[in-house]
């Protein structure tokens, strides 16, 4: 995607992202929930009342949640857009099931858009359409 930046740049390294973060008032309970979501488990060493924890993704990369004082109060800046392996609307529908609250809707009559959901502590995610269905979409 951006290979036109680096053409003219030999030997350029660029960094990888590590983790996303989480900020929120209960590290151990949320990261519960984003585990169900990813299929993941919570890191061994983590327990209930731990000030920080994590998810380690298949790809090297993580989850990671941490404990602040305050709570959310407006709209996150970034957030995540997840793709499931098959259908958008039955993720929607099990993310529903494991906690997430629905925000808005944003699918289209062509089957593109993405639903926006939120966690048990209110931060925004989507579910884009499914592999499966892009697959289906390009035949």
């Amino acid at each position: 995607m951006i290979d036109w930046l680096l053409r003219d740049r030999p030997g350029v390294r660029m960094p990888r992202i590590r983790n996303f973060a989480f900020d929120c008032s209960d590290p151990y309970a949320l990261a519960r929930f984003w585990a169900q979501v990813m299929g993941q488990a919570v890191d061994s060493d983590s327990r209930p009342g731990d000030e920080e924890v994590g998810i380690r993704l298949p790809n090297s990369q993580a989850l990671y949640f941490q404990r602040v004082p305050e709570p959310k109060t407006v709209k996150n800046r970034t957030h995540i857009c997840l793709e499931p392996e098959e259908f958008r609307d039955a993720d929607v529908d099990r993310v529903i099931g494991l906690g997430a609250a629905f925000v808005a809707d944003h699918r289209n009559a062509d089957g593109t858009g993405w639903v926006v959901l939120a966690d048990p502590e209110g931060n925004e995610f989507c579910i884009l359409r499914g592999t499966a269905e892009r697959a289906n979409a390009h035949q």
